[in-house]
């Protein structure tokens, strides 16, 4: 199948859900939902529920979140606030334990850990690792202090690891994590990641939450040992946020856009996957399986790594202010 050939690069649901909508393929076993909040904010679930759903959609069965924001690189602290708000909502709807409390103000007494996957010497790949440094870890405090230690009695036990690419360590995460599962004994494991999107409209933008776990660097075709709840041991939940765009799609979106713009009836009869192939083929062998990422990823990553450290430290501790580790 020219799909399989010349697949589409990316880590979210949601641009999987949308090809399948715009090809007119009705898969049972797919649901979706969309609310559209006041501030601009787009929230949409996809529902993976059977095994051929899982095939078509090329990803899992489970839950996968989506909080798709505009303005969510921008220097606005409010508007931060309120995305970190909806990420704590939405985080603790599904954690793999029942909380009788819903009220964020209220922390959570279980013992999680926070894996930042990625890079830290390579911008794009460094939101992981970024995201661990500005928690707020409380897993020693505990052991240590009992959780009288804080004012509130409801506090997680939080730990925090950034176990590197294996080109640092010669070991593959799964490998790692085993062995600190095994250790710290964590109700649940929380990655984090960058991703790879399907459009430049989502880099930096967009905030996939799923509780399959994650097979790091799929996105990009640099396939590893997945991370879900049967390799590592206990339910993993994934976040992630675009930062990388394959180059082949921004070729062939430049030239659907030139195409409509000259009304080139032969290329007219294109479709996508056929234009995705002749991009690839009109890209050097050089080029070709390049990845591009925003002029201001810098100032990108330091925004989204404080914005979704916040998130987490809501969640995990209630009305704990954010900061980094003790």
């Amino acid at each position: 199948m020219l799909e399989e050939s010349y697949p589409i690069r990316t880590d979210l649901a949601l641009e999987s859900q949308e090809r399948l909508q715009k090809n007119k393929k009705e898969v049972r076993g797919v649901r979706f939902f969309e609310k559209k909040e006041e501030n601009g904010v787009v929230v949409s679930t996809v529902l993976i529920e059977t095994e051929n759903a899982s095939a078509a959609m090329g990803r899992p069965k489970g839950t996968y979140v989506t909080i798709e924001a505009p303005e969510m690189i921008e220097e606005d602290e409010g508007y931060h606030r309120d995305i970190s708000m909806e990420l704590a909502r939405i985080l603790r709807e599904m954690l793999p334990v029942k909380t009788v409390e819903k009220d964020l103000k209220k922390g959570l007494e279980v013992s999680v850990l926070i894996v930042g996957l990625g890079n830290r010497d390579v911008t794009p790949d460094a939101l992981g690792p970024r995201v661990v440094d500005n928690l707020f870890i409380t897993r020693h405090i505990i052991n240590e202090f009992g959780k009288y230690a804080f004012a509130d009695e409801d506090v997680s036990r939080v730990s925090g690891i950034v176990p590197g690419v294996m080109a640092q360590t010669g070991m593959e995460c799964v490998e790692i994590l085993r062995g600190v599962v095994k250790e710290t004994k964590p109700d649940f494991v929380i990655t984090v990641d960058a991703l790879a999107a399907r459009s430049v409209k989502r880099l930096g933008r967009t905030i996939q939450l799923t509780d399959t776990g994650i097979t790091p660097g799929s996105g990009i075709g640099n396939h590893r040992n997945a991370l879900n709840k049967k390799s590592v041991g206990v339910p993993v939940i994934s976040l992630g946020v675009p930062t990388v765009v394959d180059a082949a799609t921004i070729v062939s979106d430049a030239m659907t856009t030139f195409i409509e713009a000259m009304s080139l009836s032969d290329l007219q009869k294109l479709d996508e996957h056929e234009r995705q192939e002749l991009a690839r083929e009109l890209l050097s062998p050089q080029l070709n399986g390049l990845f591009v990422t925003p002029k201001n990823i810098d100032d990108s990553i330091k925004q989204l790594s404080f914005l979704i450290s916040e998130g987490l430290n809501i969640a995990l501790l209630g009305n704990k202010e954010e900061g980094r580790s003790i």
